[in-house]
């Protein structure tokens, strides 16, 4: 079945799903506030429209990859020009109590509403590998999930609304703390004349074992496509883990959860993204880790 699909916020990561969409048959009229990212899109066949509004007029399916969740707030009460009954689907990382609001504003405006944030950064954007954790009433889920495979390889209905986003941050807690232990073992190998090569060859194959070691290795060589081999140029940008690991920590605090670590990361990612890492890979934090020891 195809769909027509208003896609709001056409972005380093929106801009590829949407034209993912476009390659599955879909009928896409994307916007954004960047020219560049309109006409980046436009090039891939994501019909261009002059507001958010005209973009989901005739939609059926609106999709939304935004900054924040007062982007998506403030986007779901402008976008209610959608054909009654719409499927709203959220892609943006934002805080669950957020999520939950965004549904409700759909709901009430007569339409039916998922959150799926992303896993998978920006190459998983591209060739259409990423994963998607679902928040969704069954029936909306069922919807969705043809959509969501698109543009990703797996999909995970996590539970009702607000549930998407709850395991990204868990998840990106996961990963922040896991990446800080991993830089922290190749400074401390480093101190020892250990070399690089050493330590990944027996933590990659023992129980030291994770993603931030064996697909983004925060140093150059081990793993050829891993950012530190590119100035840590690419990737997933340090601002937005220190984002991620901000949600984390504030929803931690809310609900009584001690999360030390997490809270930690949150603390030295807030710091790294304030300077020169903003736009860096996040497995760049240990260059950060290295002047502390120096």
């Amino acid at each position: 079945m195809t769909h027509s699909i208003g896609f709001i916020g056409l972005g380093n990561m929106g801009g590829p799903m949407a034209a993912n969409l476009v390659k599955a048959g879909h009928r896409v009229i994307g916007y954004d506030l960047s020219a560049e990212a309109r006409d980046l899109a436009a090039a891939q066949g994501v019909m261009i429209a002059v507001s958010a509004a005209e973009a989901v007029g005739e939609a059926d399916v609106v999709l939304t990859m935004l900054p924040t969740g007062r982007h998506v707030l403030d986007s779901y009460g402008e976008l209610t020009e959608a054909a009654s009954g719409a499927l709203f689907i959220d892609c943006s990382t934002i805080a669950v109590g957020d999520a939950r609001v965004a549904a409700d504003l759909a709901r009430t405006a007569g339409h039916r509403a998922v959150d799926a944030p992303v896993s998978g950064g920006v190459p998983g954007a591209e060739a259409a590998s990423l994963t998607f954790m679902v928040g969704a009433e069954d029936v909306d889920f069922a919807e969705a999930e043809p959509l969501l495979a698109a543009m990703g390889r797996r999909v995970v209905h996590c539970g009702p609304s607000g549930a998407g986003q709850a395991a990204k941050i868990c998840n990106n807690m996961i990963l922040g703390v896991s990446m800080i232990a991993v830089s922290e073992a190749f400074v401390l190998g480093e101190s020892l004349g250990l070399s690089h090569q050493a330590l990944f060859e027996v933590a990659s194959t023992a129980s030291g074992q994770c993603w931030a070691l064996t697909s983004n290795c925060p140093v150059p060589g081990p793993v050829p496509g891993s950012p530190a081999n590119r100035d840590y140029a690419g990737g997933f940008a340090a601002a937005l883990m220190a984002k991620d690991l901000g949600l984390a920590a504030a929803a931690a605090a809310a609900c009584d959860v001690p999360a030390e670590l997490g809270g930690r990361a949150s603390e030295v990612y807030a710091a790294f993204a304030e300077g020169a890492g903003a736009g860096l890979d996040f497995s760049a934090i240990i260059t950060t880790l290295r002047k502390d020891t120096a």
